[in-house]
């Protein structure tokens, strides 16, 4: 095939919407390269640039150079050559643990490694699959890009416990607001790597993407970045090396507490994305590490469990808490660090 049909092939070719982004009245003037990478996961800056190089990336419905200057209403399109994947929801029998059901809502225990909705990578074999089993047809959540029927939160794969779904638009459109208005009370378990000085406290720090790498959060405490997030915390269980505390999200941030414990040098336990999966307390020596890799294969995850969950009933206004034990990985965990760090001389401490 010559030059000229290539051309007159990519001519026609039809593109399609992908991501749609219309900026601020109060939108800054930065290069649309810096903008597009602030606001899109998973990709890169480069990429970016080769999109807009290729015309895929409008402005106002124009190809742009990525060094154009996004400026107030400015509206930014990337187009593809293909559709978006259309994502057909299937129920799927996948056994669930529900402490709670009625006409309006189901509360859930999700079993850690239950990815919560549908999307890259995981396209099958999700929480939102098993709903549609269990319960049927659940209500859309509004403006949702890939389908989340009947999800007022979400927890992430690797974080076991308490989860509320709405039945209903009325429910779920209640219990949304009682997550934004901060009505609801959520109280997360989690062991975090060091000891604290401290019985209880406060973090704040806006939390958003990472700059360097977009599939983590960072905090950035100037609040230059990213959105305000605040996470209370107070001491359960002392361990010397490790701590067993409870956290109360005042805000519901991707990856809240697992970003923020990183931040004041508390990294989750064997949490591989933030750093918590290396020996941070204690020595090097050979039996203690060995004590440390055999809790890790006990606990293959982020020590995070969500333990109770309160909110209003959406229709009956009253208060309801629902509690999930530990699961038997942290307890087995636990156990261990307790026996452990009971016996004197601790084997391995200097």
């Amino acid at each position: 095939m010559d030059q000229e049909s290539i051309e007159s092939l990519g001519e026609e070719q039809e593109l399609y919407e992908h991501h749609r982004i219309v900026c601020d009245p109060k939108q800054s003037l930065i290069r649309l390269d810096k903008f597009l990478f602030d606001r899109l996961a998973n990709t890169s800056r480069s990429r970016i640039q080769a999109a807009a190089k290729a015309g895929n990336v409008l402005v106002n419905e124009k190809a742009a150079k990525p060094s154009q200057k996004v400026k107030p209403g400015d509206a930014i399109s990337i187009v593809l050559p293909y559709p978006q994947r259309e994502v057909e929801l299937l129920p799927e029998d996948i056994p669930l643990k529900t402490l709670f059901e009625d006409e309006h809502l189901v509360v859930i225990d999700k079993a850690a490694g239950l990815v919560v909705h549908p999307g890259h990578g995981n396209w099958t074999g999700t929480l939102v699959n098993a709903l549609l089993f269990h319960f049927g047809k659940l209500p859309p959540v509004p403006g949702a890009e890939i389908p989340r029927p009947g999800l007022v939160h979400r927890l992430d794969k690797d974080t076991s416990g308490v989860m509320v779904v709405g039945k209903t638009e009325e429910a779920l459109s209640h219990l949304a607001r009682q997550f934004f208005d901060r009505t609801s009370d959520r109280r997360y378990n989690a062991i975090v790597w060091g000891d604290f000085a401290e019985d209880e406290g406060v973090i704040e720090g806006h939390i958003g993407r990472s700059n360097k790498d977009r599939t983590v959060m960072q905090v950035f405490p100037e609040g230059e970045h990213g959105k305000a997030a605040v996470t209370r915390w107070r001491v359960i269980e002392r361990f010397r090396y490790v701590t067993l505390v409870e956290c109360k999200l005042e805000t519901g941030r991707t990856h809240q507490i697992r970003a923020h414990m990183q931040w004041i040098g508390h990294p989750l336990f064997n949490d591989a994305a933030y750093g918590g999966d290396r020996i941070l307390k204690g020595t090097t020596f050979t039996k203690y590490r060995q004590f440390v890799e055999n809790c890790f294969a006990l606990l293959p995850r982020q020590a995070l469990h969500a333990r109770t969950l309160d909110f209003d009933h959406p229709a009956t206004g009253k208060r309801m808490r629902f509690e999930s034990t530990l699961p038997a990985d942290m307890q087995a965990v636990l156990e261990k660090w307790r026996t452990y760090t009971s016996a004197k001389p601790l084997e391995g401490e200097e």
